[in-house]
C-alpha cells in the first residue's frame, strides 16, 4: 500500500532526484531514511549502508508510491503523460466562447460540478449558437450531429484528436456533457455513432490528477460520485449510451463507476455491466497499462465489502448471484475503507448487527465465524440488544475494555448506521462520545465526532442525544476544521443548525466560519 501520494503534476526527474537523495541520506547514516529503506526495500538495510546502490534507493520510492519497481512507476508516469487529467482546469475561465462553453458544459469531478454552472453552459450557447460550427469538441459536448458530421468530413482524424478545454477527445466532451438533461437521445446516440464510426476509441480514459484509477467514458456514462446524484448526475440517456459503449468494445470492470456509484442502493449500473461481463476478463487494456489496478475480482470484493457494511441486501445478493467470493476473508491490500483485515463477509454482516444480510450469506454457505466476545459485543450493539449485551458483558468481562480499545472511534460509525439507542448503549458502556473517526465506513481514521455526522445529517433526536451524553459542540473536524454547526449549514439542516447555534462558542469577532468538504472560509 503506497505511503506517499502522487503529485498532481509528476515528472520521472523528480522520482530521480528523491531517490539520490535518499541515497545520499542513508550513505550519511540519516535515521529516518534507513527506517524508510528498512520498511520498503527487501534486502532491508545492508550491512554497509555507504555503499547503497542508487537502484535500491530507486526501489524504496517506487514502492513507497505504491509501484513493485522502479520500472513500475516509470511505465505509470509514461502513461500520465499520455492520459493525464488535470482538473484544474475545470476552475480557469477558458480562452474563447467554443472552449468556454465546453469547461462549463461537462462534469469536472472537482467542487465546481452543479446546475448552476450547466445553466450558464445554457446561456453561453443560446447567446452563441454558432460556437459549435468549428469546433468539433464543442459540438460534440452540445450533442449537434450536423456539426459533428460536418467537421468529420473535413477532417476524418478529428475523431481522436485531444482538444477543448481540458484536453479531451470529442467522445468524452459528448459523455460528460450535463448541461441539458432534455437533449434528444437521437442526437446523442448519433454524435456516438458518428465519432466511433470515425475511429473514436470505446475504452477511452483519463488519470485524474494522476491517480490511478481511470475516469473512462462508462464513468461518465453513469455519473455520480462524492457529490451525489444532483451535482453529478449520470447521463439523461445513460442506459442507451452505455450499452452503445459496451456493444462497441468499452471494458465493463470499470474501478472509477464502480465507485462513485456505490454509495447510494440503486445497482442498475451494476445489472447492465454484468450483462456485459463485468468480473470476468483480464481487466481490460487499462489493466494492461497500470499492473497495479485491481482485478475485475478483486473491485467486486471491495463492492460487497461496502455492500454489507452499508446494509444494502439487494447489492449483496446481485454480487453473490454473479459468483463474487463471499466466503473468504478480506485479505491484502485495499483502499483505507476497504481493508485487508482478515473478516469475511459474514462476520461484517454481524459487526454491523445486520441479521437479515449475515442470515442470508449463512444461507448460501458461509461459514459461521469463530466465536469473539468483542465482535458479539458490538453486534449485540448495534442491534440494540440490551438483553444479549448484558449476556456477553457477563460471560466475557474483559470484552467491554477491548472493544474500546481496538474500536476508539466506534460511536461515529453508530452515530452514521445504527439506531440512536446504539449510540446511547456506547456511552453507557465507556465509549467516548467525543472520539474522532469515520462516519463512512467502520474503520479508526480520525476524521469528524458523532455530531458533526448527525448535525450534517439533520438527525435533530441524535443531536440532541448526544448533547445530553456530553458531546462537545466547539470540537472540529480532522480534516476542514470546522465545527458540527458549520457542517449543519453546509448541509442546508436548519432544525440541527438551529439545535447547534446556542450551544456553540462563536468565532472570534470578524472571523468567518469554515466551509466543510473545502476547508474554505
Amino acid at each position: 500500500m503506497p505511503t506517499l501520494d502522487m503529485p498532481e503534476r509528476p515528472h520521472l526527474d523528480r522520482f530521480r532526484r528523491q531517490a539520490r537523495a535518499l541515497q545520499r541520506a542513508v550513505r550519511a547514516g540519516d535515521p529516518e531514511s534507513l527506517a524508510r529503506l528498512a520498511r520498503h526495500h527487501p534486502g532491508g538495510v545492508p550491512d554497509v549502508a555507504g555503499g547503497l546502490r542508487l537502484s535500491a534507493a530507486q526501489l524504496v520510492v517506487a514502492r513507497e508510491y505504491g509501484f513493485a519497481s522502479w520500472p513500475r512507476l516509470t511505465r505509470y508516469l509514461e502513461t500520465v503523460a499520455e492520459h493525464g487529467w488535470a482538473t484544474r482546469l475545470g476552475a480557469t475561465p477558458a480562452t474563447g466562447p467554443a472552449a468556454e462553453f465546453c469547461r462549463l458544459a461537462c462534469l469536472t469531478y472537482s467542487r465546481e460540478d452543479g446546475p448552476a454552472r450547466w445553466a450558464q453552459a445554457r446561456r453561453l450557447l443560446a447567446r452563441q449558437p454558432d460556437l459549435t460550427r468549428a469546433d468539433i469538441w464543442a459540438a460534440a459536448a452540445a450533442a449537434r450531429p450536423d456539426d459533428v458530421g460536418r467537421l468529420l468530413d473535413e477532417r476524418p482524424r478529428s475523431a481522436a484528436e485531444r482538444g477543448g478545454p481540458f484536453h479531451w477527445r470529442p467522445l468524452f466532451y459528448l459523455v460528460y456533457s450535463r448541461f441539458d438533461p432534455d437533449v434528444p437521445a437521437e442526437r446523442v446516440l448519433a454524435v456516438a455513432r458518428q465519432l466511433l464510426d470515425a475511429g473514436a476509441d470505446p475504452g477511452e480514459g483519463y488519470l485524474f490528477d494522476a491517480l490511478p484509477s481511470p475516469f473512462t467514458l462508462l464513468t461518465g456514462v453513469f455519473g455520480h460520485g462524492e457529490l451525489g446524484r444532483q451535482r453529478q448526475p449520470r447521463h439523461p440517456h445513460w442506459l442507451a449510451l452505455g450499452r452503445l459503449l459496451l456493444d462497441a468494445g468499452a471494458d465493463p470492470n470499470d474501478a472509477q463507476t464502480l465507485y462513485n456509484r456505490m454509495f447510494e442502493p440503486d445497482d442498475t449500473h451494476l445489472e447492465l455491466l454484468f450483462a456485459y461481463g463485468l468480473g470476468t476478463g483480464d481487466g481490460g487494456p487499462w489493466k494492461r497499462r497500470i499492473g497495479e489496478l485491481s482485478t475485475p475480482a478483486e473491485m467486486l470484493r471491495v463492492q460487497l465489502r461496502w455492500a454489507v457494511e452499508h446494509r444494502m441486501p439487494a447489492r449483496v445478493r446481485l454480487l453473490v448471484e454473479h459468483g463474487v467470493d463471499f466466503r473468504s476473508p478480506f485479505e491484502g491490500d485495499g483502499p483505507a475503507w476497504s481493508p485487508g483485515d482478515g473478516r469475511t463477509p459474514v462476520e461484517l454482516a454481524q459487526l454491523a448487527g445486520d441479521t437479515a444480510i449475515a442470515g442470508y450469506l449463512f444461507a448460501q454457505g458461509a461459514a459461521p465465524p469463530v466465536p469473539d466476545p468483542v465482535r458479539e459485543l458490538i453486534a449485540a450493539a448495534f442491534r440494540a440488544d440490551r438483553a444479549a449485551l448484558d449476556r456477553v458483558r457477563a460471560e466475557h468481562p474483559g470484552a467491554v475494555a477491548e472493544a474500546r480499545r481496538s474500536r476508539p472511534g466506534l460511536i461515529v460509525w453508530a452515530a452514521a448506521q445504527a439506531p440512536a439507542e446504539t449510540v446511547t448503549l456506547l456511552a453507557g458502556l465507556g465509549f467516548d462520545v467525543n472520539a474522532y473517526g469515520r462516519g463512512d465506513a467502520p474503520v479508526e481514521e480520525p476524521w469528524q465526532t458523532a455530531l458533526h455526522h448527525s448535525a450534517a445529517d439533520g438527525d435533530v433526536e441524535l443531536t440532541r442525544r448526544l448533547l445530553d451524553l456530553g458531546a462537545d459542540p466547539d470540537l472540529r473536524d480532522r480534516r476542514f476544521d470546522a465545527t458540527p454547526l458549520d457542517w449543519a449549514r453546509h448541509a442546508h439542516q436548519p432544525a440541527t443548525a438551529a439545535l447547534l447555534e446556542p450551544v456553540t462558542t462563536p468565532p472570534p469577532s470578524g472571523a468567518p466560519s469554515t466551509d466543510p468538504t473545502t476547508g474554505d472560509v
